[in-house]
């Protein structure tokens, strides 16, 4: 009897499925934009309330959001980790008109 990994293979003729980034890196994204380079990152929900930087309002346990942090901190990405500030997606998204 074969094995199962052989009959999981893609055969050679098959068509090539390119990957899938957002899914990749979890939905990770670089942004370059006029307030500097952003690392932003989705997120379905968490298990806690946040404040948005943008609105100074609560974001809800469960709230679908996003994580964004500065690629421009001091120190490289590992510094910008403990600067992450989780946004609702629209004042994300408007965040220029904030200012």
């Amino acid at each position: 009897m074969p094995s199962s990994r052989r009959s999981s293979r893609r055969p050679y003729g098959a068509e090539h499925v390119p990957v899938d980034l957002d899914r990749a890196l979890g939905g990770v994204r670089h942004v370059s934009a006029d307030d500097g380079e952003w690392t932003v990152r989705p997120v379905r929900g968490a298990d806690k309330t946040y404040r948005c930087p943008g609105c100074q309002q609560e974001i809800a346990p469960g709230t679908a959001h996003v994580v964004a942090w500065s690629r421009d901190a001091i120190g490289g990405e590992a510094a910008g980790l403990d600067a992450r500030r989780h946004w609702h997606r629209s004042c994300w998204d408007r965040r220029s008109r904030l200012r």
